[in-house]
């Protein structure tokens, strides 16, 4: 059987590699192998990690040994990391013949290994593309950001150039193109400008849309605008705007909520290996399962080593909460002793604040206590740089960054209902009536909990969490679940930090 010789193989490259950053390689390269030869999709979770993929080697030699075609989805970075450091390290042991191409669709006659982009194949499977063949085994790397590349695919966005490009392919409808643009760049403006320049289109304006693409004569649409009449038809949509108010530019886009149902087809077309880090909290991943239509799987969770990731979790107990008036005052004393102790302790400090104007003012008044070493979300850092972040940049980044001896996060990174996009999908989740904070918002948080402190885990760093709701709410168990392994203490003192 195939898992038997990739599993010979791989040990023994392995053997004469010195290869030991990561402990499952032969097990996660016999659970691809399986899935490869039973035709059996699965969900696999490794463990988050900041650096360059350890897990790499164990999926790549049962690809690389399977005999019959098959597809790798992954990022260009991703993809040009294997071509230059790992399938070159493979093939010098691994007596295969098999090839490896780049791509986005399926050469004729192909009896190889595909890497291609999520793009590419995400866009032949939702838009009904026959670039790719069914039934040829896929494994998609990073899972984690399988439903951020499929919202992308189906977003609709008008920008003020398709309007001009409108107008002059249906001449026609000048007028009424004209009126709707006016109007629905007036209604933006007239709503109270917010963190995220960012305001969902209320139901006349909506509707005002909807009127226009109506009107139109679909062939004569350029696009974008035939798919955001595509979009704009479907029974569960939200639309947005994008404002730029120094320039006066709006930008709309429009995409259908996520459903499960009109997922489930995509996945059964080929067996899927989906390998992700922090897809669900759950050994069998069901929530994430259920949310994008996927089906029966094997499931199955690699657990962080606690003699080598544990982390220190620090959690005061008098904290107030984030949302009463004395909680900033409050975490600037608790992040000006954070950073007095660790002074001495030589590295980076990074300071994760999802709030945009709580992140801009604590970050003009450490600057002025602590000088240069504060920087915002930048990436050229010296190595005793105090780094203050949101979470999506903190975790784009973290390959490129130095990994922390200290993550302090100042709250719990949940979606915030302040943000448009975030209040629609709860607003979807209400109108099925479904818990909208079990199964939206608590997943999410506890997916960038995992990913955010990955870092921290190769450093065994001090993780300092100044949300007290950790302690006070009934979901506070879930939160330090998904933290674990990690030895909580409620104290700070100099020693935390000594090397």
């Amino acid at each position: 059987m195939i898992e038997v010789e990739v599993h010979q193989q791989l040990r023994a490259f392995l053997r004469e590699q010195g290869e030991s950053a990561w402990p499952h390689h032969l097990t996660l390269a016999r659970l691809v192998a399986r899935a490869l030869r039973l035709g059996r999709s699965a969900l696999i979770q490794t463990v988050p990690t900041s650096s360059d993929r350890s897990h790499r080697l164990g999926y790549l030699a049962p690809l690389l040994l399977w005999p019959e075609p098959s597809i790798l989805v992954a990022t260009e970075r991703v993809q040009q990391r294997l071509l230059s450091v790992e399938l070159p390290r493979l093939r010098q042991w691994m007596p295969t013949a098999k090839s490896v191409q780049q791509g986005d669709r399926w050469p004729d006659g192909f009896q190889g290994l595909l890497l291609t982009t999520p793009e590419a194949w995400l866009r032949d499977r939702l838009l009904g593309e026959t670039r790719f063949p069914d039934q040829i085994p896929t494994l998609i790397e990073g899972a984690d950001d399988l439903e951020t590349w499929i919202n992308t695919l189906r977003t609709a966005t008008i920008t003020p150039q398709d309007w001009e490009n409108l107008r002059l392919a249906c001449p026609l409808h000048g007028d009424l193109i004209r009126e709707t643009r006016v109007q629905l760049t007036h209604a933006m403006f007239q709503h109270p400008a917010n963190p995220y320049h960012c305001h969902r289109l209320e139901a006349d304006e909506l509707a005002q849309l909807r009127s226009l693409c109506q009107h139109l004569e679909s062939p004569a649409s350029p696009q974008p605008w035939p798919k955001l009449q595509a979009t704009l038809d479907q029974p569960e949509v939200l639309c947005w705007g994008d404002l730029d108010r120094d320039r006066g530019t709006l930008d709309i886009s429009a995409r259908g909520l996520t459903s499960a149902a009109a997922l489930a087809p995509i996945w059964q077309r080929q067996p899927l290996v989906l390998l992700g880090e922090a897809l669900d909290l759950a050994p069998d991943a069901a929530h994430f399962r259920a949310h994008l239509g996927l089906g029966d799987m094997t499931c199955v969770k690699f657990s962080p080593d606690r003699h080598t990731s544990q982390i220190q979790l620090y959690i005061p107990e008098r904290l107030p909460l984030p949302n009463t008036p004395r909680y900033q005052g409050a975490l600037l004393s608790e992040l000006r002793r954070l950073l007095t102790l660790s002074n001495t302790a030589p590295g980076l400090v990074v300071l994760l604040i999802e709030d945009l104007p709580l992140k801009s003012r604590v970050g003009s008044i450490l600057a002025a206590e602590f000088g240069s070493r504060v920087q915002i979300e930048r990436t050229c850092l010296d190595e005793n740089s105090i780094l203050i972040s949101g979470l999506d940049f903190w975790i784009a980044h973290q390959d490129v960054l130095a990994a922390p001896h200290l993550l302090a996060i100042a709250t719990l990174p949940f979606p915030t209902l302040e943000h448009p996009l975030v209040a629609g999908r709860v607003a979807h989740y209400k109108r099925l009536r479904e818990d909208w904070f079990r199964n939206y918002l608590l997943p999410q948080c506890l997916s960038n909990l995992q990913r955010a402190i990955a870092p921290v885990r190769e450093s065994q760093g001090l993780v300092a969490l100044l949300d007290t709701r950790v302690l006070h709410r009934s979901y506070g168990q879930n939160i330090l679940s998904a933290l674990s392994p990690a030895a909580r203490i409620n104290y700070l003192d100099h020693q935390l930090f000594e090397v």
